[in-house]
């Protein structure tokens, strides 16, 4: 199984902050989020790789991370790849389900696999969900937001009465629940021609809500979650 982790965003909304640093590398507590997604993900023995996509302005950061990672011990238990999308600003971005298909293609992946976005702190296992996974074979990990105002920020999911995702709309006006996702997910490898499809018949590449939304209303494939 591979662990994908979308690192490619420019995040314009927080310069100077990203100007010359991305979100993954941001510190908090003396490591940077992208130390303790790594940290999580080692510990799930199925992991044999992880791949972290980014953008040509920051990949020099990323290769920098690398090397100070690979020089403390026992930080790098598992095979690291860094990938270069090629893009070198904001308007060339691929988007989120773009580079994703950008490293299924490039690596001729033909597995399971975890997607995490590069800047999600998180402070949970994901022990707990791959087991979801492993039974369900297809997992979307997700947070109660509480407010109905607030959910109009993130990608919402509705459920049915088997806590099965029925609907999937990303930053809704009229929000139809409060759960939202968290940018966790794992998928099988039977997904990967569905990605390629999306992506062929001109949908949006930008968040994973759209991708998943669009498959919901066409498959009326109920999407499996986990929550916490």
């Amino acid at each position: 199984m591979k662990a994908i982790i979308l690192a490619a965003g420019y995040a314009t909304r927080l310069y100077p902050l990203t100007k010359d640093k991305p979100k993954p590398l941001f510190e908090v507590k003396g490591k940077t989020i992208l130390d303790m997604i790594i940290e999580k993900i080692n510990l799930l023995r199925a992991i044999d790789e992880i791949l972290i996509v980014t953008n040509n302005k920051f990949f020099e950061n990323f290769l920098r991370w690398q090397r100070n990672l690979l020089g403390k011990v026992g930080k790098a238990k598992k095979k690291i790849k860094i990938l270069n999308d090629c893009t070198k600003n904001e308007k060339e971005r691929l988007g989120a389900i773009g580079d994703l298909a950008f490293v299924l293609k490039k690596e001729k992946i033909d597995d399971d696999f975890l997607v995490i976005s590069g800047d999600n702190l998180f402070s949970f296992n994901l022990q707990g969900i791959y087991k979801d996974f492993s039974e369900k074979k297809l997992v979307v990990g997700l947070y109660d937001v509480k407010s109905k105002e607030e959910a109009r920020k993130f990608g919402i999911v509705s459920l049915d009465k088997n806590n099965r995702v029925i609907d999937f709309e990303e930053k809704p006006s009229m929000p139809k629940s409060t759960l939202a996702s968290i940018g966790i997910y794992f998928y099988p490898k039977t997904i990967i021609k569905k990605i390629f499809q999306y992506l062929e018949e001109g949908n949006k590449k930008d968040a994973p809500g759209f991708f998943f939304g669009v498959a919901l209303q066409k498959t009326r494939c109920l999407w499996l979650y986990f929550f916490w």
